[in-house]
C-alpha cells in the first residue's frame, strides 16, 4: 500500500511527546491535535508504531468523515465505504462509537447504525452477514461524532496499546503504562539511564514506573508481549512486512538484556501489593533487572550493595479522596521529601500528584512542573533537584505556612468548618427545619434534605433513617476538577456536622449516567452478602436499602407519593409493575390489598432484592409473582389483564439480556399502547420516566384520557426539583 494518513490517540497532556516519538520512529507530516497526533506512513511503519510507541493508546486508519444532519446519515455515510476491501470473509467485527448530539442521544444507537451499514454492505458482497463480537473481534470499526460530523476509522491497534501484557496484578490505583512512560520521559530518565544512573520508586505499588523504566533502559519494545494487534484481522495486513518488525524487536530485546543495565529498585509497605508487583515484573521478563522489597517511607535508605552516585527517584503517592485521608497523607508527603533529601543528594526527584495541597507538603521548590491527566484527574509532575544543604533543598513555602491547618484527631463532625462548609451546613439546617413538621406529620423516615440548592455545591443528600447518602453530580467540564473535589469535601463535612454523625454513617457516590449493566453490579467486592443491607419504613411497608454496594439504593425517593397512591387504590385489584426495580411499589400494592400482582425486571439482582422485600412484608409469591424477563418481550407475550399498571422504564437500555434496544423517547408509544391493550376496563396506567428532555407523543393525547400528575407525585422534599421525573395517569376514553 502507498503511504496513508493515520491518527494515533493518547491521553491529554501527552500530545507533544507523542509527536516527538512518532517523528523519531520515521513518521511524516506529523500534526498535533487534542488527545492525539496525525501522521503519514507506509504500512510497515504503522506496524512499527504499534510495536514501539510507548505513549499512544490507539492507531487508527481514517476511512471517511462527513456531516450528520439526521440519524440515517450515519448509515448512509458508512455504507459508502468498500468494507470488503478491509474485512476478510467470515470476519468478526465490533463498532466502537463515541459522541452524542440532539439526533444521536445514545452511543449504542449510533454504533448500531454504523454496524448495520457495515454488515449490510458485506452481506451484499459476500452473500452472508458477518458476525458481531464485542469481546473477540477480528477488526474494530471506530466512529467518533463531534460537532455535527462523524469520523469513521479502522482500529489497527486493537486492544489499547497502553496494555503491554505484563500486568498480572495491580495496586489500588495503578498508573496506565503509557502515562508512566510519559512521566519518566519528562523526568529525564532516558538520559539518566544512558549515563548509568539508577531508578528508584519508594512507593512502587504495582511497579509500573520500574517496569516501564527497565523496558526503556533495555530497549524493549512496549508491544513485544502482545500476541496480536488490530491489524492482524485486517484484509490488507502483510505478514512479510510485519515479520521483520517483530524479529527486529526480539533481537533488540536480547541485546538490551545482555548489556549493562542500571540499578532499578522499588519499595512498598504492603506485602500483598509487592507480591503483585513481582508477578508483573516476572511477566515482563525483568526478574533479573527489577527488584522490589518491603520498606516504609520513614525507613527509606539509599541502597548500599553497590556504588550508586546519581539517578532518578520517582513516585506516585496517593492523593486522598476524603477529608480524613488527606489529613493523614500530609505527613506522608513531608516524610517522603525528608527521606529523599537526606538519603539521595545529587539525585533527580519526581512526584506525580493529583492533589496540589498535598504537593505543598513536600516543602521543596520545584524546578519544573508538567500538567497531565491521570484518568479524569488533573495532575502535575513536580520535578526537583536534590542537592546538598538544608537551605538549598528544604523550605517552608509561604503558601504552606498560610495553608497549614491544625490536625484534629476527633470525628469529622467535630472539626471546624471552612467558610464554604459552614455556608452549606446553614442551608442543610434550614432545609431540615422547613421539612420537620411535614416529616413528623407523615411519619417519613427516608427523604431528600438537599438537592444542589447551591449550584457550586452540586449534590443530593438523602436521609435513610440514621444513615446519609450523598450523591455528587458530575461537575461540568468547565469546572476545575480539583475545585469540584474541594467543594464536595466541604459538603460532606457540612453534612456530618449538621447531622452530628460519624463517617461510617455517610455514604458518598458520584452520580453518572449508567451504562449497560453497571447499575446492577456491586461497587464493592469482598463484603459479606448481606452486610450493607438495612431496613427502613415507608408507610406500612418495610423495605431493604443498600447505600454502599450499588449505584442505586433500592428505593427511589421521588416516587414516594406514587407508591402511596397505588397503596390506596390497590384493594381487590390486579397490579402489574413493569421495570419493577426492587418491587417497592408492588409491596405497597400488596399491603393495600391487591388481589394479585406481577412484577417484571430483567435483573437477577433486583428480582432477588424484590423477593427479600416480599419476605420482609409477608407478601406471598403464590399470588404476587416475580418474573425475571425483558419487559418488552414479556409485554408482547402477555395475555392477562390488569387493573393498575405501573410503567417506569429507563431512558435507554441495550442490555445483552434484552432482545431489542430501548430508547424511551422513540419507543414509549409502542410500550404505552401495549399496556393499554391489557388494561382492564376502568383501569389506570401510571407511566413515568426521568429523561429530562422527554416529550409525550401528541397521538397518545388524542387516543387516551391522559392526565399529567407530575406535580401531584412530588412531595415537599422534591419541590425544588420539578424535573426529577415525568408522570402521567392514562386511562381509556
Amino acid at each position: 500500500m502507498p503511504s496513508s494518513q493515520y491518527f494515533a490517540s493518547c491521553p491529554k497532556g501527552l500530545e507533544q511527546l507523542l509527536l516527538q516519538e512518532l517523528s523519531s520512529l520515521g513518521a511524516l507530516d506529523v500534526r498535533e491535535t487534542v488527545a492525539g497526533v496525525y501522521f503519514s506512513a507506509e504500512p510497515q511503519l504503522v506496524y512499527s508504531v504499534c510495536m514501539w510507541s510507548r505513549l499512544a493508546n490507539k492507531v487508527f486508519l481514517p476511512v471517511v468523515n462527513g456531516p450528520v444532519q439526521e440519524a440515517d446519515d450515519l448509515y448512509r455515510l458508512a455504507g459508502t465505504i468498500p468494507w470488503e476491501a478491509h474485512f476478510l470473509p467470515n470476519a468478526k467485527m465490533r463498532v466502537d462509537f463515541s459522541g452524542t448530539n440532539d439526533l444521536i442521544r445514545h452511543t449504542n444507537f449510533g454504533g448500531q447504525l454504523i454496524k448495520d451499514a457495515v454488515v449490510d454492505r458485506l452481506r451484499d458482497v459476500h452473500g452472508e452477514r458477518p458476525s458481531v463480537s464485542k469481546d473477540d473481534p477480528d477488526l474494530i470499526v471506530n466512529a467518533r461524532l463531534s460537532r455535527g460530523k462523524v469520523h469513521i476509522s479502522l482500529d489497527l491497534s486493537g486492544d489499547s496499546l497502553h496494555r503491554r501484557g505484563y500486568r498480572a496484578g495491580q495496586g489500588i490505583a495503578p498508573l496506565k503504562e503509557n502515562l508512566a512512560a510519559a512521566l519518566l520521559i519528562r523526568s529525564g530518565w532516558p538520559e539518566i539511564a544512558k549515563a548509568g544512573g539508577a531508578l528508584i520508586d519508594p512507593m512502587c505499588g504495582s511497579a509500573t514506573f520500574l517496569i516501564e523504566g527497565a523496558m526503556m533502559a533495555a530497549d524493549i519494545a512496549p508491544g513485544i508481549l502482545r500476541k496480536r494487534f488490530g491489524f492482524h484481522g485486517w484484509k490488507q495486513f502483510d505478514e512479510t512486512l510485519f515479520a521483520p518488525v517483530k524479529d527486529g524487536a526480539l533481537e533488540r530485546k536480547r541485546q538490551g538484556l545482555a548489556g549493562k543495565l542500571p540499578e532499578i529498585r522499588g519499595y512498598d509497605i504492603d506485602p500483598s501489593v509487592l507480591d503483585r508487583a513481582e508477578d508483573n515484573i516476572y511477566a515482563a521478563g525483568l526478574g533479573k533487572v527489577v527488584r522490589v522489597s518491603k520498606k516504609a517511607i520513614n525507613e527509606f535508605k539509599k541502597p548500599t550493595h553497590k556504588e550508586i552516585d546519581t539517578g532518578l527517584v520517582i513516585c506516585n503517592p496517593p492523593y486522598g479522596e476524603r477529608l480524613g485521608e488527606i489529613d493523614g497523607l500530609r505527613n506522608t508527603y513531608h516524610q517522603l521529601a525528608q527521606s529523599i533529601k537526606t538519603e539521595l543528594p545529587g539525585w533527580q526527584f519526581g512526584v506525580f500528584t493529583g492533589n496540589p495541597e498535598l504537593g505543598k507538603e513536600l516543602r521543596l521548590r520545584a524546578r519544573k512542573k508538567f500538567k497531565f491527566f491521570n484518568g479524569t484527574i488533573p495532575s502535575e509532575l513536580l520535578l526537583f533537584d536534590i542537592v546538598s544543604g538544608d537551605q538549598a533543598t528544604l523550605r517552608e513555602s509561604k503558601e504552606g505556612k498560610e495553608d497549614k491547618t491544625q490536625q484534629y484527631n476527633g470525628s469529622l463532625h467535630q472539626r471546624p468548618l471552612s467558610p464554604g462548609a459552614e455556608m452549606v451546613a446553614n442551608r442543610i439546617a434550614k432545609n431540615r427545619k422547613r421539612l420537620a413538621s411535614w416529616l413528623n406529620k407523615e411519619n417519613i423516615q427516608c427523604y431528600r434534605v438537599y438537592d444542589a440548592d447551591m449550584p457550586e455545591y452540586s449534590a443530593a443528600i438523602d436521609v435513610y433513617g440514621n444513615e446519609l447518602h450523598i450523591q455528587e453530580y458530575a461537575a461540568p467540564a468547565s469546572v476545575d476538577e480539583r475545585k469540584a473535589q474541594t467543594r464536595f469535601d466541604e459538603l460532606v463535612h457540612a453534612t456530618a456536622a449538621t447531622f452530628k454523625v460519624e463517617e461510617d454513617k455517610l455514604h458518598t457516590k458520584e452520580r453518572r449516567r449508567n451504562k449497560g449493566k453497571r447499575q446492577y453490579e456491586k461497587l464493592h467486592s469482598g463484603a459479606a452478602e448481606n452486610s450493607h443491607f438495612f431496613e427502613v419504613n415507608e408507610g406500612q411497608a418495610k423495605l431493604l436499602v443498600n447505600l454502599q454496594d450499588y449505584l442505586d439504593t433500592g428505593l427511589f425517593l421521588d416516587h414516594r407519593p406514587l407508591r402511596k397512591r397505588i397503596f390506596e387504590e390497590a384493594k381487590g385489584k390486579k397490579f402489574l409493575n413493569l421495570f419493577c426495580y426492587t418491587a417497592t411499589a408492588t409491596v405497597h400494592a400488596a399491603l393495600g390489598g391487591a388481589s394479585s400482582s406481577v412484577s417484571v425486571d430483567m435483573s437477577n439482582t433486583y428480582i432477588d432484592w424484590a423477593a427479600r422485600n416480599f419476605a420482609l412484608n409477608n407478601v406471598h409469591k403464590t399470588r404476587h409473582l416475580l418474573e425475571r424477563a425483558d419487559c418488552i418481550t414479556w409485554l408482547k407475550q402477555c395475555r392477562e389483564g390488569f387493573d393498575i399498571i405501573m410503567l417506569d422504564p429507563p431512558s435507554f437500555s441495550n442490555s445483552k439480556k434484552m432482545d431489542d434496544v430501548l430508547d424511551i423517547q422513540k419507543d414509549h408509544v409502542q410500550l404505552i399502547e401495549r399496556c393499554m391493550d391489557i388494561l382492564l376496563p376502568g383501569g389506570k396506567l401510571y407511566f413515568s420516566n426521568n429523561f429530562r428532555k422527554f416529550k409525550l407523543d401528541d397521538a397518545l393525547l388524542n387516543k387516551y384520557q391522559v392526565e399529567d400528575i407530575k406535580q401531584a407525585t412530588l412531595d415537599v422534599d422534591f419541590s425544588g426539583n420539578s424535573k426529577i421525573h415525568h408522570c402521567w395517569e392514562i386511562s381509556a376514553k
